[in-house]
């Protein structure tokens, strides 16, 4: 037992020295990501917490507050038309209790008059436009503003008819795939693979497990962003499954974590923040960017703050 002992804590300690070294200087490894953006204010939505969420309306407030990434959902009608939207049901966004999988574009139902904003409890937005905005109108409007884009559902269609407004207006290094399914995102991946994708699920537990086990310096890592929930935001919220969700972020949320990643030119963009001291949070954890439903705060916070 003394012999072994002998040998492994001199190994171990070796082993933890050179993987704290390599935590702190991963471009002796790994070559630093060059992305065709970098995105400090992201609007989650289009930012909706200013106008009806996904509406052109919504996008083009964002975008003239300054927002350097526009976030949202897309599904596909019946007709093969891509829409932007975060739910497939439109229960919650228009009052009809039907799927926009079912709905030719023409039949699709208006937003609400006012719309509940999900992360700010008795919040609502407004707008003059309250209707369903289509992906290739958001390209055409703004042929050089990143977005990212989450896809829900592993539907084939919807992922080759995205891929291919995507390479149509010629914008695939500035158009992310997203997903929290590692199943749909490697069929995003396969459908094109020129386009940066971000972690999912089970890509972000392996990262954390790389991470406590010491072995996330030695790896290499394909993805490019990371985007992941503050924890300030499930304090607001009263579920069951509060305690489960503020320990994983209290795992998932290290700075030297988000340090390392932003140093391997892995971007981190934590959401939803939609009050200054969010923003701030966020930003002391080491987060690269800030998504937030309110372009405006986020444009006012980084104006006050810009060194």
């Amino acid at each position: 037992m003394s012999s072994f002992l002998y040998f492994i804590l001199p190994a171990l300690g070796g082993y933890t020295l050179t993987s704290i070294y390599l935590l702190k200087n991963p471009h002796i490894l790994h070559r630093r990501k060059r992305t065709a953006f970098y995105s400090t204010r992201i609007s989650h939505r289009g930012g909706c917490g200013e106008r009806i969420e996904s509406t052109m309306e919504a996008f083009t407030n964002a975008v003239e507050q300054g927002t350097q990434m526009l976030e949202f959902d897309c599904h596909l009608t019946r007709d093969g038309h891509v829409v932007i939207s975060h739910d497939e049901n439109l229960l919650r966004q228009t009052g009809h209790d039907v799927n926009i999988s079912s709905l030719n574009l023409q039949d699709l139902p208006l937003y609400k008059q006012r719309l509940e904003v999900t992360f700010c409890a008795g919040c609502y937005s407004s707008g003059a436009d309250r209707k369903f905005a289509l992906l290739e109108d958001v390209f055409r409007k703004f042929p050089e503003m990143p977005v990212s884009i989450e896809v829900k559902e592993n539907n084939l269609q919807l992922i080759e008819k995205i891929s291919e407004l995507v390479q149509q207006f010629n914008r695939e290094e500035i158009t992310v795939w997203a997903s929290v399914n590692s199943t749909i995102m490697d069929t995003c991946r396969r459908t094109n693979g020129s386009m940066p994708y971000s972690f999912t699920m089970n890509r972000g537990l392996m990262l954390l497990l790389l991470f406590y086990t010491g072995l996330l310096p030695f790896v290499p890592l394909g993805e490019s962003l990371l985007q992941f929930y503050l924890l300030h935001i499930f304090n607001r919220w009263d579920c069951c499954s509060k305690l489960y969700f503020c320990y994983f972020c209290r795992v998932m949320l290290r700075k030297s974590l988000f340090e390392h990643l932003a140093a391997r030119g892995i971007q981190v963009h934590l959401f939803v923040c939609n009050k200054e001291d969010d923003i701030k949070a966020a930003l002391d954890l080491g987060a690269t960017g800030v998504m937030s439903d309110y372009p405006s705060l986020l444009f006012n916070y980084f104006y006050r703050h810009d060194d």
